[in-house]
């Protein structure tokens, strides 16, 4: 049903898209807009990101990147002051799926994708406390929060799938 890959120049586009359909601007739950500048840095840093591919429509992204990347946005500065994680932990996240995919298990597909390039590494993320779907989804995945921050007014939720 998805074809899930290594996220590539050619993605860029289908990325942003979706990322866009599902700002704050629009309605959605993600922290940030995401230009298509922003997308393509993100997208080529060279931390893999996994994207999911249904009827060659881009319906999935998972991103990663590196803890001491210069280039961090202020939310990801303050998730990490508040768990640093691991030495060899990395980001994860934003996540993104299209609305059309969500409830058919696209996050657990591109969360064991990204696994396969981060092996046995700890991978810390937030997620606004309001959005309770995402955090439901991410606790699925075994993933448990271990601390919190506040930004700019809003809370939000650590998570790590550290298994100690």
């Amino acid at each position: 049903m998805y074809k899930i890959a290594l996220a590539a120049a050619t993605d860029i586009d289908g990325i942003t898209a979706l990322l866009q359909a599902n700002s704050p601007a629009r309605g959605g739950s993600l922290t940030g807009d995401f230009p298509r500048d922003q997308v393509a840095k993100m997208t080529l840093a060279g931390a893999p990101v996994i994207v999911a591919y249904r009827d060659d429509h881009v319906v999935g992204v998972l991103f990663s990147s590196a803890k001491d990347n210069p280039s961090s946005p202020p939310s990801v500065r303050a998730m990490l002051a508040a768990w640093p994680g691991a030495a060899d932990a990395y980001v994860y996240g934003p996540a993104c799926i299209a609305a059309s995919e969500r409830g058919r298990g696209l996050l657990p597909k591109l969360y064991a994708a990204l696994q396969q390039h981060h092996p046995g590494r700890e991978a810390i993320l937030f997620i606004r406390r309001d959005n309770t779907a995402s955090l439901r989804a991410h606790e699925r995945l075994g993933m448990r929060e271990v601390a919190g921050f506040v930004l700019d007014g809003a809370a939000y939720a650590v998570l790590s799938d550290r298994k100690d």
